[in-house]
């Protein structure tokens, strides 16, 4: 029996790439979203553009079984929260300058670290003993 360790890595099928893709998508919807939400009800809008961003990589993280569920959502979503921190020539931004901002940004990039740690693992095949023994 050979350890997890010592096996080839495996290429992700087709339709998994896809499924990362989506999940990619949907995370940098939801960070546009809460970008939008946070400052608009303060306290409540900030916890509720978390709570969608953690809800989000942990239920990718589930339904993909894998911790790179997670983080394709919340690579999404810090690509586009950072394109949308730039201003523009024009002078327009989304994110004002105020605590609110700052929360939302370090609190998401907090929480899209802990629902990657937090994520589920892929077992090895095989029966239910220790490996080794």
């Amino acid at each position: 029996m050979s350890s997890m360790l010592a096996q080839p890595l495996k290429r992700p099928s087709g339709l998994r790439v896809l499924a990362y893709l989506g999940l990619f998508v949907l995370g940098a919807v939801v960070g546009v979203a809460g970008a939008l939400v946070q400052p608009a009800w303060f306290p409540g809008g900030l916890l509720l553009a978390l709570a969608g961003e953690a809800g989000l990589c942990l239920g990718a993280a589930r339904a993909t079984g894998s911790r790179a569920g997670a983080v394709a959502p919340a690579g999404g979503w810090m690509v586009t929260v950072i394109l949308l921190t730039a201003s523009r020539p024009e002078g327009d931004f989304i994110f004002g300058t105020g605590a609110s901002s700052y929360l939302f940004l370090l609190g998401g990039m907090a929480v899209a670290v802990i629902c990657a740690t937090l994520a589920p693992l892929r077992q090895p095949g095989g029966d239910g003993v220790r490996l080794g023994k």
